[in-house]
């Protein structure tokens, strides 16, 4: 399967990296990954081997112990994992995404601590925005953290918590009034508070509840879950980069980051589905031939793998733009949004290649049908991104009459 979605203009660092975790996928987790994934396991074993590979330090810079690779590395090491299970993706993603905030944005003390040891795996991050009756609307937050003294204290309920329960480093979006007066924009009196706590599931420090894991249709193995705080008490110390107000801003340039890493699961998972389907089709025999003889199973073929190729040089676009310092938001909703709806298309033609089989939790792409859905919600809907690019284009094409 290695014709399709290569990458020109990689280092050979980046190409012994991209090897490594290839080998990774296909050894030790494409074999157990659908048994996994029915039991809804968390996956500890191929977690430790990521450890042991270095990859939760991928994108932290070398003075912190990490290996300061760029957002594309990352983002073609997650296509890959993706490959081999999408909820192993999950798990490193909400992670990479706390340390770039950290990086971009903490203060040197805060970087200190949490750095080296999240590039070890030893500190595992996740970051919290959505709320029960938020949706998209992130100016809606209620959440609130109010100073008393040195301390702030949270209280509120989140949602939709990837790696709530492993998780021992959270960044939480809450409302912060405090220096700002009424009437100030929402997006303007958000904070991002450095939650740290203990794994498991329970009241994990006082304050702070993470009740159990939410059962999901797809997306199995790595832990969803609600996030309580009432009364929560943080040091002042653990606003992220040091003074209120700036949490929007934070926030968003981490969803950047985030959106390319779910335009990148959808490659993957999207090259997964082709392979399945082109194998399956040359495997299967009609009317005296292979399936894939038949004209209508290779013109199936030939729409599911110029997807997968246009959705990865989307995504690849998306990373590069990010990695040389420029906005990148039109192009991460882009490739968000197509390498999304591109992986769901892929993976239903995948499955209607393999016909009554596909239907059977025998084959692993009964298993990708449930997954690719999740891709068309996380870090914004298809809706939001094209509230986004819409808005994005009018600014660069700006009528002058």
């Amino acid at each position: 399967m290695a014709r399709l979605a290569q990458t020109a203009g990689l280092t050979d660092v980046q190409q012994e990296i991209l090897s490594t975790v290839r080998n990774f996928v296909d050894k030790e987790i494409i074999p157990v990954a659908t048994q996994l994934e029915h039991r809804d396991e968390y996956p500890t074993e191929i977690v430790e081997g990521l450890k042991e590979l270095g990859l939760f330090g991928l994108m932290i810079p070398e003075e912190y112990g990490g290996l300061g690779e760029s957002l594309l590395t990352y983002a073609l090491c997650v296509e890959e994992i993706a490959r081999g299970w999408m909820s192993v993706s999950g798990i490193i993603n909400t992670h990479f995404i706390v340390a770039y905030m950290l990086k971009q944005h903490g203060t040197q003390e805060q970087k200190d601590t949490f750095l080296p040891r999240m590039a070890l795996g030893e500190v595992r991050g996740a970051f919290s925005m959505s709320e029960p009756a938020l949706g998209s609307d992130v100016s809606a937050i209620s959440s609130k953290g109010v100073r008393d003294g040195e301390e702030y204290v949270l209280n509120g309920q989140k949602m939709w918590l990837t790696n709530g329960g492993t998780s021992t480093l959270v960044a939480v979006l809450c409302r912060s009034d405090e220096g700002h007066p009424e009437g100030t924009a929402p997006h303007k009196s958000m904070t991002t508070f450095l939650v740290e706590k203990e794994p498991g599931f329970g009241e994990v420090r006082p304050g702070l509840t993470i009740p159990g894991k939410i059962d999901k249709m797809g997306y199995k193995g790595v832990d969803t879950t609600e996030l309580i705080m009432d009364g929560l008490r943080i040091p002042a110390n653990r606003v992220l980069g040091g003074a209120t107000g700036r949490g929007f801003y934070q926030m968003m340039d981490g969803v950047e980051v985030g959106r390319v890493n779910v335009a990148a699961r959808g490659c993957g998972v999207a090259q997964r589905a082709f392979e399945l389907g082109v194998s399956y089709a040359q495997q299967r025999h009609t009317f005296g031939k292979p399936i894939a003889q038949h004209q209508a199973i290779q013109f199936k073929l030939a729409e599911m793998a110029t997807k997968v190729e246009a959705a990865h040089a989307m995504m690849v676009n998306a990373a590069r733009k990010k990695d040389s310092g420029e906005r990148n938001d039109l192009e991460a909703g882009m490739a968000k949004y197509l390498a999304s709806e591109y992986c769901k298309e892929v993976v239903e033609d995948a499955f209607r290649i393999h016909g009554g089989y596909g239907f059977s939790k025998e084959y692993e792409i009964e298993r990708l049908y449930r997954e690719a859905p999740m891709l068309l919600i996380g870090e914004g809907t298809a809706e939001i991104q094209k509230m986004i690019i819409g808005r994005r284009l009018l600014e660069e094409y700006r009528f002058q009459g």
